[in-house]
């Protein structure tokens, strides 16, 4: 048994095949070769959808996926082979070239079709689904939480990210993992008080994008790249950099994401570092704090 097929010979043998387009729901809405049936190798429920439509282990089944250039269409076929089934071929090309050679369709709701695109202008940040994570650590336990965004806005131009503002508001900042509430606030007043974020007088902390460096992308749907700004916490303003993705989404906002690691020392923020201090004992804490960003914006 071969691992492709193409379309002429799918064409010729469609009768006494199962045709399973791999893709989600949506796009299979909106088009699939004519008689395919629709299992999502994204869903956990894959397997089961393809029982629900196979016979026997030998029966011939061709997969296929949108291009045929991602793993989407190999995956289902190893997840396939390693349940049983003995008889799978990828559809070569995937859907794109059975349509390039005018091969039978079925169409529908063509709004799953379309590809969001990321559109130049000024997006304001939902600051009601937006948020920032920390994680900061000692050497016994570690403790995380978020910090609200006060506001911000994020700038598409040329069809990229290109900049950004975002205020967070440090009297919002939480703790997660402490369900003794005692020690919740007894930390959260540590972390507002002059020994790390001193928000009294330091209400808020920002960040300024001042460019963006475009890379590989990490898929068709996303635009990857490093951001560059200038971070304000406390009284210090430091430049950093940090890998990010923006994804534009079908209502026309986008989402973005970055995971980085700062030093927060570098900020004045010192309680309880071992190159400022000595002889810390139980108050030794990590200089390297987390950080997490969510973003929708519209």
């Amino acid at each position: 048994m071969r691992n492709t097929m193409t379309c002429n010979e799918l064409q010729e043998l469609i009768a006494d095949t199962v045709v399973v387009d791999v893709m989600t729901p949506e796009d299979y809405s909106a088009c699939h070769i004519a008689g395919a049936k629709n299992a999502c190798i994204y869903e956990m429920v894959f397997l089961e959808r393809i029982a629900e439509y196979v016979s026997g282990r030998d029966t011939r089944i061709v997969v296929y996926d949108a291009s045929g250039t991602t793993r989407a269409a190999v995956a289902a076929r190893e997840r396939l082979n390693l349940a049983g089934y003995s008889n799978v071929s990828i559809l070569d090309g995937g859907l794109s070239a059975w349509r390039s050679v005018g091969l039978t369709v079925e169409t529908g709701d063509q709004s799953g079709a379309a590809e969001p695109e990321l559109k130049d202008g000024t997006y304001r940040i939902d600051v009601e689904k937006s948020m920032l994570e920390w994680i900061g650590r000692n050497i016994n336990n570690r403790h995380y939480g978020r910090i609200a965004i006060r506001e911000g806005n994020l700038v598409i131009k040329g069809g990229k990210l290109s900049a950004g503002n975002i205020i967070l508001d440090m009297s919002t900042i939480t703790n997660l993992d402490l369900q003794d509430s005692g020690w919740r606030n007894m930390l959260i007043s540590h972390l507002t008080s002059d020994d790390f974020f001193a928000v009294n007088r330091f209400p808020t902390a920002s960040f300024r994008l001042t460019g963006w460096e475009a890379q590989p992308e990490v898929s068709p749907d996303a635009q990857s790249g490093i951001g560059t700004g200038d971070l304000t916490i406390r009284d210090v303003t430091r430049p950093i950099s940090f890998p990010a993705i923006v994804v534009p989404q079908a209502d026309g906002s986008i989402k973005a994401h970055a995971a980085f690691d700062i030093d927060r020392t570098l900020w004045n923020v010192c309680y309880g570092s071992g190159k400022m201090f000595e002889r810390l004992g139980m108050h030794l804490v990590h200089d390297i704090i987390s950080l997490e960003l969510f973003i929708l914006a519209r």
